[in-house]
């Protein structure tokens, strides 16, 4: 009994943010009783013309809202990109606070890119050596080669956990000391920045529940390999 509810808090502390985070944003993505005199692509593309940042290009995308550090861009999904919303204009304002870290070049932005490249890398390799590891140990009868199983659950979840984990204060950065500094100061009116701060809170909780979830996931394996 003990179990089954630690088990059930553990589901709630991983799941229960991502429900909580599509609760929010779904709440503020309504047209109703809003006065932007422009949408999120086009807030996105006044912010990054503001500070300078003519190269970011702003797009839509069906692969969620993000920055692309490589190809320079803010990509906004449809519902974003073309609606007046809150949660439109914030999530805008928090993608260009990421252009705004890596224009800056902060230490902490370039980790998490760099790290994020290496692990696609990493889980590539890792899944190799997930699915070859038991063949090896058929064919050579040397069950040692399950070393290559720790290696490879290493690769694909521990290295998964570190981006995640490393993500994290990008986010809280991007969200509080870039987007919200800058709705504050003439583009939200009073009754709209507790909701943006809610907004901006619940984009970092999805990164608190990821990691939540790699660090389960890393767990578990090791409880496999050590048996």
């Amino acid at each position: 009994m003990i179990y089954l509810i630690a088990f059930l808090i553990l589901l709630a502390l991983i799941y229960g943010p991502q429900w909580w985070v599509q609760r929010i944003l779904a709440k503020y993505n309504h047209q109703d009783e809003q006065n932007f005199p422009g949408t999120g692509g086009e807030l996105a593309r006044h912010l990054l013309d503001k500070y300078g940042l003519f190269d970011v290009k702003v797009e839509i995308t069906e692969g969620g809202d993000h920055y692309d550090p490589i190809n320079r861009a803010v990509r906004l999904t449809k519902d974003k990109h073309d609606s007046k919303t809150l949660t439109a204009i914030t999530v805008s304002a928090h993608e260009c606070g990421h252009a705004l870290q890596h224009a800056a070049q902060e230490p902490l932005f370039q980790w998490r890119t760099r790290l994020a490249m290496a692990s696609l890398w990493a889980n590539r390799l890792g899944s190799f050596l997930l699915f070859a590891a038991p063949i090896l140990v058929l064919v050579t009868k040397v069950p040692s080669s399950g070393v290559l199983t720790a290696l490879g659950a290493f690769l694909v979840m521990g290295f998964s956990l570190v981006v995640q984990l490393v993500t994290l204060p990008v986010e809280l950065d991007a969200s509080f000391k870039k987007a919200l500094p800058i709705l504050e100061h003439g583009y939200l009116d009073e009754k709209q920045k507790r909701p943006a701060r809610k907004i901006l809170k619940a984009a970092a909780w999805t990164y608190v529940a990821g990691a939540m979830a790699g660090l389960l996931n890393f767990w578990r394996w090791l409880a496999v390999l050590r048996r």
